[in-house]
């Protein structure tokens, strides 16, 4: 049950990932049995689908509970220098923390960036979709009528003289 949670494939995966996370526990040369607990636990709650996932979850919980470490000296440094150098620390960590989330939404599939069209030219007979536009299971679709109710794209039905203002802007 442990292992299917943690998303390992066999008995040695969850040995492996769980003598990791045991390591990574450590507070003063010490494993920390709360301290697993929460690893286990976060693990859990992210539900490693793979192999993949369990090892990036993994290194996830570690780099996570390094950060809080790490948040901890920084309140207790003393001096600029020290401050500097744990803050600088803290910082590389929470980096590869957003890193870490972003590799696992694109593993997931959730990670699709989004498509900017910066400059956009539409001629004579042409058409224009101007508003949201979303694409899912390689469908793009958008709200029909979206641009004409705008004012951006003028009515099939309008006239040349109001067909050419609406594209120049004039009218609202």
């Amino acid at each position: 049950m442990l292992g299917e949670a943690l998303g390992a494939v066999d008995q040695d995966a969850l040995h492996g990932i769980l003598k990791q996370l045991m390591k990574a526990s450590v507070i003063l040369q010490k494993p920390d049995e709360d301290n697993l607990a929460f690893m286990i636990s976060m693990m859990k709650s992210i539900a490693p689908r793979d192999s993949l996932e369990t090892m990036l979850t993994a290194q996830m919980v570690s780099v996570h509970v390094a950060t809080m470490r790490f948040a901890c000296r920084l309140a207790f440094a003393e001096g600029i220098p020290q401050q500097e150098g744990v803050a600088r620390t803290l910082t590389r960590l929470a980096r590869t923390f957003a890193a870490q989330m972003e590799t696992l939404n694109r593993h997931r599939g959730n990670g699709e960036h989004p498509i900017t069209v910066q400059n956009l030219s539409v001629q004579d007979g042409g058409s224009a979709i101007v508003g949201n536009v979303t694409q899912q299971a390689h469908l793009i679709a958008a709200k029909p009528g979206t641009a004409t109710e705008a004012g951006l794209v003028p009515p099939r039905d309008a006239g040349e003289r109001d067909r050419t203002e609406a594209l120049r802007g004039t009218i609202a």
